[in-house]
């Protein structure tokens, strides 16, 4: 039978639901233009007044087994809708259910803004006073003092919540004398969750902070070094093995490890990351639109180019952040040379066969889509890829791609000397080995993510 309410056919249905998706949109407190979206209190008003009539219509359609052919109906033309590749991903999920507890949905966009200004939020704590002050005025005489009343009572409930429940759970507001959630109620349990969130964000941050100078720290020392070689001297150790110009010193080593941790660790990183997660959780179609808009310039002062370089590099390793954590803290001084490391760097790349299905996969694949558009974006240019962090480079290249056969080239000019547009050190003129340069430093990158963690880079291991 379909859809079959007497009032409104589907299509309008459908045409009202749409204009609340653009409310939710300029709620989350952006425009589609990406500049900042501006809420006053009658606005805030008439929004919540579109999530009551959701909730109003879609509660009583839900509870008639009249209508459940109806919402089955609504619920295919929902997922059509939100599987467009120009929707909302954060709205991805609407549905007729979400639609049943439409102001609930309606403050979350409106409270968990980042920022949340403090015009904003006053904007939005007058208008749910006014509603519920409004809504009290109807059968109380006292309006006011009955909802202090009533707010005095729910103050009570998340205090008692928050002494007897785990830190990490979110008191819920209860009234007691009412089943119908009032405007109050459903922002003040809004304000918990984000706090409960800001509280989660500081403390992983302060584990950050700890965590990065604590690597800072821990690089070893040149007296460190000195007795290392020293040690080397009395082992049983080939000639080669016990040359100091034939290996990384250990305080090398370990700078460049520490170097690498304290990028990835860096507040601005993860908040890039953060970010590159969120851009690239879209189809490549929504997420090429976002950049498209972007006018790059490499003469531009305020380094969007390179930023831009940076943030599509992220997206390629933004589902491996974890591991790529966990394999640099695990791993420990090898005693190889830089020319080996070369070495196994190059038959890795020139010695990889993939069948057709593969890389067929490969293109198809989000990390595909976002390589071929940095392949576009540099141009040519090369040398802009250097500017990025080498341990950035290195993890989020792999070795099946274009960007990394060209990488490794540019590495093998310089590391044999041979005529070059860019030069990263003046090891070949000063006629000295590539041994604690930004060149070998490159080469170290490369080798600790692709030959002692393939399995990573490949995606075996999941973050």
């Amino acid at each position: 039978m379909g859809w079959n309410h007497p009032d409104i056919s589907l299509e309008e249905m459908m045409e009202l639901i749409k204009g609340f998706v653009d409310i939710l949109i300029l709620a989350s407190g952006y425009q589609s233009s990406g500049l900042l979206a501006h809420w006053d209190s009658d606005n805030i008003k008439r929004a919540f007044q579109w999530a009551l009539f959701f909730e109003n219509v879609f509660r009583r359609l839900s509870s008639l087994d009249v209508y459940q052919e109806s919402i089955e109906e609504l619920d295919a033309a929902l997922f059509e809708m939100t599987s467009h590749p120009s929707f909302p991903q954060g709205l991805a999920h609407l549905s007729s259910a979400t639609l049943r507890r439409a102001r609930g949905f309606l403050s979350e966009h409106l409270l968990h803004n980042l920022p949340l200004r403090d015009s904003h939020l006053r904007a939005v704590l007058t208008a749910i006073i006014e509603m519920d002050l409004s809504d009290l005025s109807e059968t109380e005489h006292d309006c006011l003092n009955a909802y202090l009343n009533n707010l005095t009572l729910q103050n009570r409930i998340c205090t008692r919540d928050s002494i007897t429940s785990s830190p990490d759970v979110t008191p819920t507001v209860e009234t007691e004398k009412s089943g119908i959630d009032n405007f109050t109620k459903l922002a003040v349990q809004e304000l918990f969750r984000r706090q409960s969130s800001v509280s989660c964000i500081s403390s992983i941050e302060e584990g950050v902070d700890i965590l990065s100078n604590a690597v800072r720290h821990s690089s070893w020392t040149e007296s460190d070094c000195s007795l290392f070689r020293e040690q080397m001297k009395h082992e049983n150790l080939p000639d080669l093995v016990r040359s100091a110009d034939a290996l990384v010193d250990v305080v090398t080593w370990n700078r460049w490890k520490s170097r690498a941790l304290s990028y990835f660790l860096d507040k601005r990183t993860i908040r890039l990351v953060s970010g590159a997660s969120l851009i690239f959780s879209g189809t490549n179609a929504q997420w090429g639109k976002v950049f498209g808009q972007l006018n790059f310039s490499e003469q531009s002062g305020n380094n969007d180019l390179h930023e831009a370089i940076e943030l599509l590099l992220l997206g390629c390793i933004a589902s491996r952040w974890n591991c790529i954590i966990e394999h640099l803290m695990s791993v420990s001084y090898d005693s190889v040379t830089i020319s080996k490391q070369y070495h196994v760097l190059a038959n890795l790349a020139f010695g990889q066969s993939q069948s057709f299905h593969q890389k067929e996969e490969i293109i198809k694949s989000k990390e595909g889509g976002i390589l071929d558009y940095l392949m576009g974006l540099l141009g040519g240019q090369l040398h802009l890829l250097w500017k990025s962090s080498p341990s950035l480079a290195a993890v989020s290249l792999p070795s099946w791609s274009t960007l990394f056969r060209l990488y490794l080239s540019e590495i093998e000019t310089q590391f044999k000397g041979n005529p070059s547009m860019m030069r990263c050190c003046s090891c070949i003129q000063e006629r000295i080995e590539h041994k604690d340069c930004e060149l070998a430093e490159r080469i170290w990158c490369l080798y600790i993510f692709h030959a002692c963690g393939s399995e990573m880079i490949h995606g075996a291991c999941g973050a």
